[in-house]
């Protein structure tokens, strides 16, 4: 090696400047030449120590190429999984939606003819929206409703499938629905969620006569006929008033069989015009029909036709809601109770203070046995006022006054409600 080389030159060079001082013994030579013997030793030793350090620093170094060589796999791996992942979760978000609502409750009411006071707090609904669109024309919508909190032997609440059906579009105008969905009657039978309502408690009139939240099984063929105007045509299971067999009560809420093993002996048929040609209006009317509102079930009771109409106005912080609907009940049985007929009517102006405020009156009157001889409809006068944090969730308070047939709970005091939807 040059190194090497460099010691014996300069060893000779000084053997020689040596020489040419003075003659050097043999003794002196030898320790020369020992000297120069270590010197070699010890350049041999460094040079193993850095062989033995380049061995060891390329091993390293593979290494460390090695590593790095896994580590941009690994990492190449886990990008292309995660672009999967954000693929596969987009994919469902744009066709899988869920959604819901929920309803907190507290009443606060006196009965002022006798002992049925209601002071209570519940939680009255809890529902969860699933929805899935199979391609542009076909998608699938559900709606699944835990009420008042626990449901089971014993205990007050329901759990309840309130839709599941599947809609086609025929073509842009027209379309058509299978399964179990919302009757199209009224204003709150549909759209519910408490965000979009005055008032603690959903309406009595549409609660009592329409009857909201009444929903069936059926097919329904849906559409546009003209420039704001729309149409719903129904062919559904049936109320069955008489549960199983004669009573003296043919109240139509009680009717509704909430497709559980319902009886289908005699189907409903309903109609529903729409007109929307203003911003911020709508104008409706539904009828429905059914053969025999007891499915068979009762020789005294005969058809049934409801017909119901309403108007919906948003004009700017203005907004009136009014509904009236009445029930034509045919049989011997209805009309000696005073159930042949059965009405209600409301009126209900507001009005929005701003995004947050809103404030509103209703009158209501409603009498589900209108057919009697003796006075039984109810009268029932609420104000309260709506607050809005976020559009999607509010907080209700609220005054209700009765006036009630003789006998019965009159029930006044003031409701506070919490709502959401998402």
């Amino acid at each position: 090696m040059n190194f090497k080389r460099t010691i014996l030159a300069a060893s000779l060079m000084a053997a020689v400047s040596v020489t040419q001082a003075a003659t050097p013994s043999n003794e002196e030579i030898w320790q020369l030449l020992q000297q120069m013997q270590q010197q070699m030793t010890e350049v041999q030793q460094q040079n193993q120590q850095l062989k033995t350090e380049n061995e060891n620093l390329k091993d390293k170094v593979e290494a460390t190429e090695q590593i790095a060589l896994e580590t941009s796999e690994a990492v190449e791996a886990v990008a292309v999984a995660t672009e999967e992942a954000v693929k596969t979760a987009s994919l469902i978000s744009n066709k899988t939606s869920i959604g819901g609502y929920g309803e907190l409750h507290y009443n606060n009411l006196e009965d002022q003819n006798g002992s049925a006071d209601k002071n209570e707090v519940d939680f009255h609904r809890f529902v969860l929206f699933f929805g899935h669109e199979f391609n542009d024309d076909l998608r699938f919508f559900s709606e699944f409703e835990l009420e008042h909190s626990i449901a089971g032997d014993g205990k007050s609440g329901e759990v309840e499938l309130e839709q599941a059906y599947i809609e086609y579009d025929i073509n842009e105008q027209h379309r058509v629905t299978g399964g179990l969905f919302l009757t199209p009657v009224g204003i709150l039978n549909e759209t519910h969620e408490p965000n979009t309502f005055y008032g603690t408690e959903r309406n009595s009139v549409e609660k009592n006569i329409v009857p909201t939240t009444w929903w069936s099984a059926g097919a329904m063929f849906s559409g546009e006929i003209a420039q704001g105007f729309s149409y719903d045509v129904a062919v559904t299971s049936g109320l069955d008033v008489s549960k199983g067999g004669t009573k003296s009560s043919y109240k139509i809420r009680d009717g509704r069989q909430k497709v559980s093993k319902a009886l289908a002996d005699d189907f409903a048929y309903t109609g529903r015009i729409k007109w929307t040609g203003i911003p911020g209006v709508e104008l409706a009317a539904t009828v429905q029909y059914q053969e025999d509102i007891t499915q068979s079930q009762d020789s005294t009771a005969g058809s049934a036709t409801l017909y119901e109409t309403h108007a919906v106005i948003k004009r700017g912080a203005f907004g009136l809601r009014a509904l009236y609907a009445t029930w034509d009940l045919d049989g011997d049985g209805p009309k000696s109770t005073g159930y042949d007929e059965q009405t209600g009517w409301y009126v209900e102006p507001s009005f929005q203070i701003n995004n947050n405020f809103g404030v509103f009156a209703r009158y209501s009157e409603w009498d589900n046995q209108a057919g009697s001889s003796i006075d039984t409809e109810y009268e029932q006068f609420d104000l309260g006022v709506n607050w809005w944090p976020h559009k999607d969730v509010v907080v209700k308070v609220d005054y209700q006054d009765q006036t009630v047939p003789a006998g019965k709970a009159e029930l006044d005091g003031f409701n506070v409600g919490l709502g959401y939807q998402f």
